[in-house]
Order: C-alpha cells, then sequence, then structure tokens
C-alpha cells in the first residue's frame, strides 16, 4: 500500500521549527562589549545588568518613570520604557504646559518690556521679574530633570519608546547605559535673556536631552536626539535673537570620563553636543575622554560635537547638510587643549557649505585625520582648515599626542556612511 505524504503548511512549519524554550533578546541585560571605545576601559560599562528581578522596571508613564529611578541611587537597575512618556505631566499623567509652571507674576510680555536693551541696557537682569522667573522655572526643573544613578540601565522597548520634555541626568555617577530610546524636546519654558553673550546677547536656555557631568563609564548607543515637537527655528524674535528652548542634546562636561557612544541619530538642532564646558575648567585634563563612532549628525548647525580638553576617538560618522540649511557654521569644533582623532568620516553637505567650513579652531589646535569623505571625494581636512582659515583661526596640528587603542573594526566613510544612513537610532538595534 502506498504512503501518503504529510504536507504541512509553511507557516506552521516555521512556528514548529522554533524551540519553545525561545525568547526574544533581553537587551536590558547586554553590556558594553570589550574594546567599543573610552567607555569599555578599565572596569568597563555594565550598567544594570546585575540588577535582581525586583530592580527591574517597565515603566509607562512619568510617575513610573520617577519611582523606577529612585532619585538617582546607586542601586543596580533596569528600567525598560514602553511608548511614550511625557514629562511634563503632573502624578495623575495630565499635561501641563508652561502656563501652569508660571508663578509669583511671570509672563513673557512683562520680561521683555523690564529687560529691553534699549532701556534696560546691558546689565544682567534682576529684580521681580527675573525673580519671577526663577521661581518659575524651578517649578518646570521638578518636573522634568530626572536625576541617573549608578548602574543604571535605561533601554526602550520595542522600535517606538520615547521619552519627550524631560532632561536625563547622569550626574556624578558611574556605570550607566542608555539604548534604543527617542530622546526628545527637552524645552525650556523660562529661557533667561543675557546681554553681554557673544557681544550682541542671547537667551540661555536650561536642559540637555541627556547631560553627563561628572559622569563616568557611559554607554549611549542607538538613541535619536531631536527637538521634535518645538523646533527652535519656529520660535519668535526676541531682542533681535531668536527666542532659543533648547540648549544641547548631548553635553558631556564636568569632568565626564570614559564614554562612548555609538550609533545613534542627532537631527535637527542648532547645538547638537559639547564635550568640556569651559575654557578655564582645568580639572577636565586628563579627563573627558569619549569615542563616537557610527553616530548620524543630521541637521545640525554646529557642536557635533565642540570639544575642549578631552581625548576624542570620532569614526565612522555621518554628516549631513541640507541643502536649506543656511545656518550651517560647522561640525567639528577643536577648542582648548582637546585632541581630537577623526578617521574616516562621511560629509555630505550643498554647494554652499565648503571643506574648509567643516572643522573649526578657537583656541586647540590638535586634530588628526584621515580617511574623510566630502561629498563621496577624498578630503584631508586638517591641510584644507589652516590653507583656508589662515590668519582666522589658528592653524591645526596632526601631532595630537595619543594614539586610540579602544575600537572595533573601522570601516571606510563610505562603507560607515551607508550603514549609519540605515541602521542609527532607535529601534534599530540588530
Amino acid at each position: 500500500m502506498r504512503k501518503q505524504r504529510l504536507i504541512v503548511p509553511l507557516a506552521l512549519l516555521a512556528v514548529l521549527s522554533v524551540p519553545a524554550h525561545a525568547e526574544e533578546r533581553d537587551i536590558g541585560r547586554d553590556v558594553l562589549a570589550a574594546h567599543d571605545g573610552w567607555a569599555a576601559h578599565g572596569s568597563g560599562t555594565t550598567g544594570g545588568a546585575a540588577a535582581d528581578d525586583a530592580h527591574v522596571f517597565t515603566v509607562t508613564d512619568r510617575a513610573g518613570l520617577v519611582r523606577a529611578l529612585d532619585g538617582g541611587s546607586d542601586t543596580p537597575k533596569i528600567i525598560r520604557v514602553a511608548g511614550t512618556i511625557d514629562a511634563n505631566t503632573d502624578d495623575r499623567g495630565r499635561r501641563i504646559d508652561c502656563a501652569d509652571y508660571a508663578t509669583d507674576g511671570y509672563g513673557l510680555k512683562k520680561y521683555l518690556t523690564a529687560y529691553d536693551p534699549r532701556t534696560w541696557g546691558s546689565a544682567r537682569p534682576g529684580g521681580p521679574q527675573e525673580e519671577a522667573r526663577q521661581a518659575s522655572a524651578a517649578r518646570q526643573a521638578e518636573r522634568v530633570v530626572l536625576r541617573v544613578g549608578s548602574h543604571t540601565t535605561i533601554v526602550g522597548v520595542g522600535d517606538d519608546a520615547v521619552i519627550k520634555g524631560a532632561s536625563l541626568q547622569v550626574r556624578n555617577a558611574d556605570n550607566v547605559i542608555v539604548r534604543n530610546l527617542e530622546l526628545r524636546d527637552a524645552y525650556d519654558c523660562f529661557p533667561v535673556w543675557q546681554p553681554n553673550s557673544g557681544g550682541l546677547g542671547d537667551w540661555k536656555t536650561a536642559y540637555d536631552n541627556l547631560w553627563l557631568a561628572g559622569a563616568t563609564h557611559v554607554w549611549v548607543d542607538h538613541v535619536t536626539f531631536s527637538d521634535q515637537g518645538h523646533p527652535d527655528e519656529d520660535e519668535p524674535t526676541h531682542f533681535g535673537r531668536t527666542y532659543l528652548r533648547h540648549d544641547g542634546l548631548l553635553d558631556i562636561t564636568h569632568a565626564s570620563d570614559l564614554i562612548t557612544v555609538s550609533w545613534s541619530r542627532f537631527a535637527d538642532h542648532d547645538k547638537a553636543m559639547l564635550i568640556g564646558n569651559g575654557d578655564t575648567a582645568v580639572a577636565d585634563r586628563g579627563r573627558l575622554r569619549v569615542t563616537l563612532h557610527h553616530n548620524a549628525f543630521e541637521s545640525v548647525v554646529q557642536r557635533a560635537p565642540r570639544v575642549r580638553f578631552g581625548q576624542v576617538h570620532l569614526y565612522n560618522n555621518r554628516y549631513v547638510v541640507p541643502e536649506d540649511a543656511h545656518d550651517y557654521r560647522y561640525s567639528i569644533g577643536v577648542s582648548t587643549e582637546s585632541a581630537v582623532y577623526a578617521e574616516n568620516n562621511a560629509f555630505t553637505v550643498p554647494g554652499h557649505v565648503e571643506a574648509a567650513d567643516l572643522v573649526k579652531s578657537w583656541n586647540g589646535s590638535a586634530f588628526f585625520q584621515r580617511g574623510s569623505l566630502f561629498n563621496g571625494y577624498p578630503v584631508d581636512l586638517l591641510a584644507i582648515h589652516n590653507a583656508y582659515n589662515s590668519g582666522s583661526e589658528r592653524d591645526l596640528t596632526a601631532d595630537v599626542g595619543w594614539t586610540p587603542a579602544l575600537h572595533g573594526p573601522i570601516d571606510s566613510a563610505a562603507a560607515a556612511d551607508r550603514a549609519v544612513r540605515e541602521g542609527a537610532g532607535a529601534g534599530r538595534i540588530p
């Protein structure tokens, strides 16, 4: 008797072929690989990988996130962010706007009238309206400033995890991982007018999306940073200056050290990343060691990054300046006592941006570069900077005094450009 063949539908066959014990990978337990940049130095970076089950949280709102952060405690913890968390909400989850934070009679029109340079002059703001602004700003800070302690991993669930309106701050903490998140719109309701800033005066804002201050062993990976929701380009002009609402996307300051930023996306912003906050901050010497690799800087006006004091390895990054970016200033800033080692980075820019515009020097001069691409063509950024900026800026030298040893494979700039375009940002961890 002829045997009949058993026919199993392909979909069912696929299900049957998966072991019953197979589970989705828990990226919350991931640690930084050995040699993956400066954050791998010494003890490496493990974040909250050692957390017990009682300190693994899935949070869906601000209140849950605050409880999980535990005031910035150093207890090992893994915080899994699901969906969108808005920091500008009350304890019941109701939306708070700038008018709700305003107190003591603060009003923008009153503030502008009080400190109009034509009548107030160039002195720093002082008096009732500035005091009311400070009190109002303190009320917002209570909501949006979220302290991250040592031995913490904050990781997005799936491909749509967002924290908006918050300023995550890793201050004097060690061993932190932030991954697979969109950090969006750290919006300051109460900027302060600084009459003497930049010669013409400027508006100063308070919040970075992520701020590392005195932080060590931090890994930032597959994070998308932007102002989405309140772009500064849509803000009005007051006292002849744009009424800025955002500071940095990711700032690394106050002697932070041993940082790796990888496969992240910085988009649609003015001052993206500051490494070292002041020319006189001599305590930063020997610190601010940072690796930036496989990141995308898209529609960023400046500071991608600007470096003081630090030894910064900048490799396999993608820079894109859009056609309508007429306010573009520079990408890489070489400032006081910095030592930047740049390898195989790709720059795509419109016709009005020259290769000489990509690197700017202030009080710094140490800049090693190789393998750079400018609109698909090899370019020596150091030589072009010195040739075209002679007299207006300090000449650069390739002697940076160190050679990076902690890094993964370094691809060609062209290969990295393609890989970063497809793989950088939240929701793209392979």
